[in-house]
């Protein structure tokens, strides 16, 4: 049996998760969010945009995240690609689901920086 694979790009500020390389972001909408290890952030916000997008046949998840520059915080690029036509309000949906306080508070719990 054959196992799903992600790909992965860490470049110096920059990290990337992408079900198919090269990623493409044929849809798409942004969130600013506090300090968190990237991975595990990316990780969360995936997994979510997947429950809300997996009816859409031929949606391929992307998450890339950004330091913001000049500030202590992370720019959340969330979206993908997709093969078929696009029902007009998704973009407004992913925005919705960045900016949902339930799902912020558990995705940043989970990726905060663990201090000892």
């Amino acid at each position: 049996m054959s196992r799903k694979r992600w790909h992965i790009d860490v470049q110096e500020g920059c990290y990337t998760l992408a079900r198919h390389w090269p990623p493409r972001f044929d849809v798409e909408a942004r969130a600013v969010f506090p300090a968190a290890r990237p991975g595990r952030l990316a990780q969360q916000i995936r997994q979510d945009l997947w429950r809300k997008f997996q009816h859409l046949r031929g949606f391929s998840p992307v998450i890339q995240i950004s330091e913001q520059t000049g500030a202590d915080g992370l720019i959340v690029r969330a979206g993908g690609r997709v093969m078929r036509p696009l029902p007009a309000e998704t973009a407004n949906r992913i925005t919705a689901l960045l900016e949902n306080p339930a799902h912020r508070a558990r995705w940043i719990s989970w990726a905060q920086e663990r201090r000892t």
